[in-house]
């Protein structure tokens, strides 16, 4: 994988960054004629960015396929942008990726991409949503191996020190590679970089001294250099700096590069409590794959950005277990006490629930409508009593998978200035501009659905200005 020289004196095509994006990208070039070279900041077993930790992407189709069932609208993914979104998007930009996303299974797969046969019973995510086999690394792999047989060309462990520009035009890159610093010539250039999830300084100007809480679930080596450097040379910024994609994961899972394994599906069917021992959001708004996203930012906004999710032997076994252990105690104050919760305010909060609680068993398949009656906030769908011992506990940190403030680009993938006009020669794809369509919240998938949409678009679009 790794190449031992730079074969191009001058690169039609540069492609910054080596995960979903950055590849998609590659090959679209490639498969025009461009010569095309990826630069990949991580070791090659490292490689891919944050795709390394995703499972899925989320498609429109009108009928079922191979591998989705039903149908899944452009009006109900339009809506269900709008819904977590608020409205904070690109219109544009984001009908182009909904409507992109129709054909980029069919795309992926002829690469070489595997996706699970269609799934039913996973709370709709089989209709939205196409699973790769293997998972986002199996995914990474084969769409890197169809990129070394059509010429893309691959350097790893490689850090890019500077964008040359002139005059809005991108001469070449430094970049830092095998102890040598060495100025790339290139025609035209992607930047498919990623963010920063992995600068907690930066983070820190957004959401000032709580992001020293916060757990990166995203790559370690997203730091937002080449971010940095295109905002330095006036690309017109998108996107709040305290905007990401923010899950709330267990707090025992590492500082940097958690991924999909830190996360706990408990929420729905737990109390989740901040260290007063206070409730602060219904935990039963939606299913989880919809509404799971929401939750960092939620704990983020807790005194010392740490929550709990309690429940009870009833509740234990209504969502996927997690990688880490529950801490287990047979009465609340036992649990609260190990979890570092007051005990009498835990016991208070916990018995006020339960006798807001409906008659009757929870149906965890649908909006069951089973709501508290009396609390603030109430808790919509799936109220149990959390009465059954032996009692169970995770604590929760926000784990931040990527950020949203990146640069600004139109329909061709072209980064834009400060004035709304395009740099002569420069594209963006994947994270470093997802923020034109997530402005904020986020959708399963569709951060993957975004980088395979506009890293096609990128070397595309590349490709076309050299006439391949």
């Amino acid at each position: 994988m790794c190449h031992a020289a730079i074969s191009e004196p001058v690169w039609d095509v540069i492609v910054i960054g080596g995960g979903n994006s950055g590849v998609c990208a590659a090959i679209a070039a490639a498969e025009r004629d461009c010569s095309a070279l990826v630069i990949e900041a991580a070791p090659a077993d490292m490689r891919g960015g944050n795709t390394r930790h995703t499972r899925n992407l989320r498609a429109m189709h009108d009928a079922p396929t191979d591998v989705l069932t039903d149908r899944y609208s452009f009006e109900e993914y339009w809506d269900d942008l709008m819904r977590v979104t608020k409205g904070v998007t690109n219109n544009d930009l984001a009908e182009l990726t909904l409507r992109g996303s129709a054909a980029l299974t069919a795309w992926l797969s002829a690469r070489g991409v595997r996706f699970q046969a269609a799934l039913s019973g996973t709370l709709n995510l089989g209709r939205t949503n196409a699973f790769f086999l293997g998972g986002g690394r199996a995914m990474l792999n084969a769409l890197c191996r169809h990129a070394e047989t059509v010429g893309v060309q691959f350097i790893y462990d490689a850090a890019v020190d500077d964008v040359q520009l002139t005059d809005g035009f991108c001469e070449g890159i430094v970049v830092n590679w095998n102890d040598r610093h060495l100025t790339l010539s290139c025609k035209q250039l992607v930047t498919a970089a990623g963010g920063f999830e992995a600068n907690l300084d930066w983070l820190a100007e957004g959401w000032g001294d709580a992001a020293k809480n916060f757990l990166v679930r995203g790559t370690p080596y997203n730091k937002g250099k080449i971010l940095r450097s295109l905002l330095d040379h006036g690309a017109k910024p998108v996107g709040a700096l305290d905007q990401c994609h923010a899950v709330a994961i267990d707090a025992r899972a590492p500082k940097y590069d958690g991924g999909i394994a830190s996360r706990l599906d408990a929420v729905p069917f737990a109390v989740v409590l901040n260290k007063d021992a206070d409730r602060f959001y219904d935990e039963g708004e939606d299913f989880w794959p919809k509404r799971y996203a929401i939750w960092g930012r939620l704990v983020a906004g807790q005194p010392d950005q740490i929550a709990y999710a309690i429940i009870d032997s009833q509740g234990v076994n209504r969502f996927m277990p997690s990688v880490f252990t529950p801490i287990v105690d047979d009465t609340l104050e036992g649990l609260a006490e190990q979890l570092g919760l007051p005990p009498e305010a835990t016991r208070s909060t916990i018995d006020a629930y339960n006798a807001a609680c409906p008659a009757g068993q929870i149906d965890q398949s649908i909006l069951d409508g089973k709501s508290t009656k009396g609390l603030t906030p109430e808790k919509t769908n799936w109220s149990a009593p959390i009465s059954t011992p032996p009692f169970y506990g995770y604590p929760l940190r926000p784990g931040i998978t990527f950020t949203y403030m990146g640069v600004a680009v139109n329909e061709r993938a072209q980064i834009l200035m400060a004035d709304g006009r395009p740099f002569a020669n420069m594209f963006a794809a994947g994270e470093i501009m997802a923020g034109n369509i997530l402005g904020q919240g986020y959708l399963a998938g569709i951060g993957m659905t975004i980088g395979g949409v506009f890293g096609r678009i990128a070397g595309e679009e590349a490709a076309r200005v050299l006439n391949r």
